[in-house]
């Protein structure tokens, strides 16, 4: 898993008794033991897990502190040997004062600790009273458990032998302040904040913190390891859920339930990597170096054995949300920046009439529905759609059909343009023989097309409205100046499978049964551009997944190499995880190899795209988003697949 840049991660919620340190321990070398046997490298464990967080005036008692040192050098005893980052918590007496603290273990050894800075002392918490804060810390290094150990919020632990995996810990209240420690960690290089809690629970406030969690993962670029107090702490004004939670990049990756009752692991694999590369393009990052000036760090080095046991999810639809509630969100918000975008094109030329063809397809018709959707919500009247089909060589019935009657049950203009007589005159023109049926013969009817909407726009005044799509665009699956062109392109930052879904969201909302139908047919009518004649039985030859590979894989292979830059053998090694089942090994690699030749090969077509909206992350406008030379090689990535010899 290092080798891709992933790291398993995980937060435990021990049992505890109150003060009963010895029992606690034993709880938590049986937790960190199971995390061991499962392949965790980096272990957290609640604020002050050694004694509970609710010891009140207990915490002054020598005895209590004393045992609890104790504790501490037995999880190091069991350590040994272990090459596991564990992170606990427990009380420390330094210079005469008190300090609420985590350290650090790895291999018997104990790194660092890391004091808490910001004190609660409001409402039900009453710190103050007994701890101080990291700020009054004179020391930098104590003796503990007969070793003579760091100490000081300036501690980062970076692995010994991937030094992109780098750990930084902020304790509990650390979190909720303006600017928290672990914001200057990560600025400092942290890709992994430790954050040993107690936490109690009130209502509404479990969603306030995993928002700020996942903010804060989020802001930093980093993941973010939480895990709070939970069964055993005095219940004699709070309650404590032993929440734990992980988040990435300000996505949860997982949480484990509230009001358990202890002894539970929330593991993760992290990605490192993705970390690395987002903040090399997000260059506010960078930016912010200026607020580190004042901090300076110590940096001790660790190590971690790795497995190759890789037990995280892998989306195998990155671009379209699991979650059904999240999926028709996500529609909406679509549909709406798709249908602002068209209108403010429109508002700005005058309103004028929007030309769009329509073939029966999945992009075209999603094209047409953002045009009746900025009618409806613009009051322009739908007759100012000049939606146009144009039968050619490849019409079949079934297309022509829906075609026709989503036009006309829609309410816009009709118009039907026959291409064949236009490209059998062509053809004638340019020497090219009706019935050879290669590139000439596929993009000239694609052109044709093109010329049609284009000519009849000058005719109306009006704007040619693109239809075509990201994946298409990845892919470079559309004719240069012909389907490839238009006035404003209202799908091209929408991957075909997710306009799958935005299809069948409009559907789903729409109040006329007649459509409805013809959308669910549209939704059920095989990909293809049907630029060769249909079969004997009239149905769709040409399929356009039979020539370029399915579009779930491209969009897979698309998402991770542009939104994460991931190398092709991660990539390849992620789908075969994320299509385990689905499709063999040597398939996948097929395709992935038709990817990289194919987006390489096709970047001239991106390099002069129209006007369109964008929606998500990876988008190809050369204005904005994706700059490449159209002369650029594809031979190393090709090559790093030639070494792959895939075993189904």
């Amino acid at each position: 898993m290092h080798k891709y840049g992933f790291f398993r991660t995980a937060a435990a919620v021990p049992k505890l008794k109150l003060a009963d340190c010895q029992y606690n321990i034993n709880e938590i070398i049986a937790l960190a033991a199971k995390a061991w046997e499962a392949g965790v490298e980096v272990l957290l464990f609640p604020e002050l897990g050694i004694t509970g967080y609710t010891c009140g005036d207990l915490f002054f008692q020598r005895e209590l502190q004393n045992e609890a040192v104790a504790a501490l050098d037995q999880l190091c005893q069991w350590s040994q040997g272990k090459k596991l980052l564990l992170v606990v918590g427990l009380p420390l007496v330094v210079g005469g004062s008190l300090y609420n603290c985590a350290a650090t273990i790895n291999d018997g050894k104990i790194l660092g600790v890391v004091p808490k800075t910001y004190i609660p002392n409001y409402q039900e918490f009453y710190e103050k009273r007994w701890f101080a804060s990291a700020k009054s810390l004179l020391q930098t290094e104590i003796k503990l458990c007969s070793q003579v150990v760091p100490i000081g919020t300036d501690l980062l632990f970076q692995h010994a032998k991937h030094e992109e995996l780098v750990v930084g810990i902020e304790i509990c209240e650390d979190l909720w302040v303006p600017i928290s420690p672990g914001s200057f960690h990560a600025l400092a290089g942290a890709t992994v904040i430790l954050n040993p809690s107690a936490s109690n629970e009130v209502v509404g406030k479990s969603d306030y913190r995993r928002e700020l969690i996942r903010s804060q993962s989020g802001r930093g670029n980093v993941a973010y390891l939480y895990t709070s107090a939970g069964f055993g702490e005095s219940t004699s004004d709070l309650v404590f859920g032993g929440n734990a939670i992980i988040c990435e990049r300000g996505i949860l990756l997982k949480e484990l339930p509230k009001f358990n009752l202890g002894n539970e692991l929330l593991i993760a694999d992290i990605d490192v990597e993705s970390l690395i590369h987002d903040r090399q393009m997000m260059h506010g990052f960078g930016d912010s170096f200026d607020l580190l000036k004042g901090h300076h760090y110590r940096t001790i080095t660790f190590e971690t054995p790795g497995t190759d046991n890789f037990e995280r999810d892998v989306n195998p639809w990155p671009f379209v949300p699991g979650d059904l509630n999240r999926r028709s969100e996500r529609c909406e918000e679509i549909f709406n920046i798709q249908t602002i975008g068209l209108a403010t094109r429109l508002a700005h030329i005058g309103n004028a009439p929007m030309v769009v063809g329509i073939s029966g397809g999945l992009d075209s018709t999603m094209a047409l529905l953002v045009c009746v959707s900025v009618c409806d919500r613009f009051n322009i009247p739908r007759t100012k759609i000049h939606a146009v089909t144009m039968p050619g060589f490849g019409t079949t019935d079934r297309t022509y059909e829906n075609a026709v009657a989503l036009i006309n049950g829609l309410g816009a203009t009709f118009h039907e343009i026959s291409i064949v007589a236009a490209c059998q005159a062509h053809f004638k023109d340019i020497g090219h023989p009706p019935d050879l049926h290669n590139v000439t013969y596929e993009n000239s009817q694609a052109r044709e097309r093109t010329q049609i909407l284009m000519d009849l726009a000058n005719k109306l005044g009006g704007i040619v409205i693109g239809t075509g799509d990201l994946s298409e665009l990845a892919l470079g699956w559309a004719t240069y100046n012909g389907d490839h062109m238009s006035m404003y392109s209202v799908n091209a930052s929408v991957p075909k499978t997710l306009i799958r879904y935005l299809v069948e969201w409009v559907a789903d909302h729409s109040p006329e049964k007649a459509i409805q139908e013809i959308l669910y047919d549209v939704l059920d009518t095989p990909v293809s551009p049907e630029l060769l004649p249909p079969d004997a039985e009239g149905k769709i030859a040409q399929k356009t997944e039979e020539t370029v590979g399915p579009y779930e894989l491209h969009d897979f292979f698309m998402y991770q190499m542009v939104r994460h830059g991931f190398s092709p053998e991660k990539v390849y090694y992620l789908a075969c995880r994320a299509f385990d089942g689905v499709y063999e090994k040597a398939v996948i690699l097929k395709w992935l190899k038709n990817f990289y030749q194919r987006f390489f090969s096709q970047q001239f077509k991106r390099n002069c795209l129209p006007d369109g909206p964008k929606v998500g992350t990876v988008s190809f406008s050369p204005r904005g988003d994706w700059r490449m030379p159209s002369d650029a090689k594809a031979t190393q990535w090709l090559k790093s697949l030639d070494a792959i010899k895939p075993i189904s």
